[in-house]
């Protein structure tokens, strides 16, 4: 893509964006706020965490998203049963008397983690070093991810029977964790309209994926003023409990509060955000905006923030 400057880029990046959530919103109806942060979090390199109860789209989504953006795909069920090496690969015996990889559905560009709290951890983890690295390593070697890569995962709450809470490190890698809801009354009978028929809607591709890598260094090239950058640590630092810039409510409630990770997290995201409202430089509502979805699994209450009723999402909101 070429492109005279860096404005004219976040211009083009403004107009894809709006294009791809009017071609996603003919297929999924009335979560234009949930398709905004899976979009952010594409351009911002990031991956996301979908948590809602069953039947609210969540895998639709995912492969919504897929098919407009032009990248390969493959849909993981997590099952108690899954090992590792049903999602990384494993190296097998040729007829050669050699062995070799075969490569697992991990090797794609979008991965769907579908039900992921579903799983052991010790299979869960089996996507960390991938999230990270882009990479995975079996047998001593190390193999190089397409990319991009991103893992868009779906999780029921952990309340329901028969599901497992993920480790806080492989939650850590969740650049979002993004809660769903029920539709509205009228955007259910859209959804039912649309889905109980023969209605057929044809999905057009938008961008392809050196497009979306041109972007994502594009968003870490938009400058950042110090006072948002300071604003977007600060908010991080005041989540820790006992810290020199921890509120009451902070000390009295939260057990452990984010890390790093979420200060890296929200200017990535805020810069994003900037671009795909049309704004060439983020600002401290920028990082508002998205700091609820960032924070809310990195926070962990304590017993008496449970005993009364507290939610992460009321402790976040008291942080701005």
């Amino acid at each position: 893509m070429q492109f005279k400057n860096e404005v004219e880029a976040v211009d083009a990046l403004h107009q894809s964006f709006k294009n791809i959530q009017s071609e996603i919103g003919k297929i999924v109806i009335g979560q234009d706020d949930i398709i905004k942060s899976v979009l952010i979090a594409i351009f911002s390199n990031g991956h996301c965490l979908l948590v809602g109860v069953p039947g609210l789209a969540k895998t639709l989504l995912v492969q919504t998203v897929a098919n407009v953006l032009d990248l390969d795909f493959n849909r993981i069920q997590f099952t108690p049963d899954l090992m590792p090496s049903d999602i990384i690969g494993a190296e097998i015996l040729g007829e050669d008397r050699h062995f070799k990889f075969i490569k697992g559905p991990i090797f794609s560009n979008i991965i769907l983690a579908d039900e992921i709290n579903r799983t052991p951890p010790k299979t869960q983890a089996a996507l960390l070093e991938a999230m990270q690295e882009k990479a995975v390593t079996a047998a001593g070697f190390t193999h190089t991810l397409p990319q991009p890569f991103f893992v868009l995962a779906t999780q029921n709450p952990i309340e329901q029977e028969g599901t497992y809470p993920l480790p806080e490190a492989q939650l850590d890698r969740f650049m979002f964790n993004i809660q769903l809801d029920y539709p509205t009354f009228a955007d259910e009978l859209t959804i039912v309209k649309n889905t109980t028929s023969n209605k057929e809607t044809k999905l057009e591709k938008i961008i392809s994926a050196n497009e979306i890598q041109y972007f994502q260094k594009l968003i870490r090239n938009i400058p950042v003023t110090d006072n948002v950058l300071e604003y977007a640590v600060k908010l991080v630092a005041k989540t820790r409990p006992n810290s020199e810039f921890s509120p009451a409510s902070i000390n009295n409630y939260i057990s452990w509060g984010a890390g790093p990770r979420a200060s890296q997290f929200l200017v990535l995201g805020a810069k994003c955000h900037a671009a795909i409202s049309g704004k060439y430089a983020p600002d401290i509502e920028d990082v508002q905006a998205i700091a609820e979805a960032i924070l809310r699994h990195r926070i962990v209450r304590n017993y008496r923030a449970e005993a009364e009723g507290l939610t992460v999402e009321k402790i976040i909101r008291d942080l701005f």
